[in-house]
């Protein structure tokens, strides 16, 4: 096991993993947290569920530069946007408010079409239309149950009609069986 370096006590390192709003950053904490506490690398690995090799490379960044290494790194790795920026929103918002070209209802594979127009590209994958549907407010639509009481009498006799019905025949008992795993056996008294 490494020294942990004393940046942060462990009731420190304890409340900022059960605070921390990231669930990765909470879990660098932890791996943290346990080492401090005199844990060892292979245990913690099964507590964690990382690698070896992980915990140590979290071990050495938090030795070198402190809490702030353990931050999730993906959320602030420098790029922007590519897709689904303000712009894109807009036109997609502008577009929306008129049918689509074919006619019928718009739907995520539609609003992709739109995006790669408006962006130069040959396509834009159906999951980005949706994302830009989700960020515009847009939700899921079902219509309604139709009541069936809500029929004409016309359309109720045109569906009894259609509707087979089973015959009515009495229904036979179901036999009994004799056991066969043992002699039969005689209900008399003896």
């Amino acid at each position: 096991m490494g020294r942990v370096a004393d940046h942060l006590d462990i009731p420190e390192l304890e409340r900022r993993f059960r605070t921390c709003p990231d669930p990765v950053e909470a879990r660098h904490v932890q791996v943290i947290w346990l080492l401090a506490q005199g844990h060892t690398v292979g245990a913690t690995s099964k507590v964690t569920a990382f690698g070896a090799r992980w915990i140590e490379l979290l071990l050495a960044r938090y030795n070198a530069s402190g809490p702030d290494a353990l931050a999730n790194g993906r959320r602030r790795n420098g790029l922007k946007p590519s897709l689904l920026t303000a712009e894109v929103l807009e036109a997609v918002r502008l577009r929306l408010a008129e049918p689509p070209p074919d006619g019928g209802l718009w739907s995520s594979r539609k609003v992709a079409d739109v995006m790669a127009a408006h962006l130069g590209l040959e396509r834009v994958l159906p999951q980005r239309g949706w994302e830009a549907l989700k960020a515009l407010g847009y939700t899921l639509q079902r219509p309604r149950p139709k009541n069936p009481k809500s029929a004409t009498a016309e359309e109720a006799a045109a569906f009894k009609k259609s509707w087979r019905t089973s015959s009515p025949r009495r229904r036979l008992p179901t036999p009994a069986r004799q056991s066969r795993c043992s002699a039969p056996t005689s209900t008399a008294s003896a």
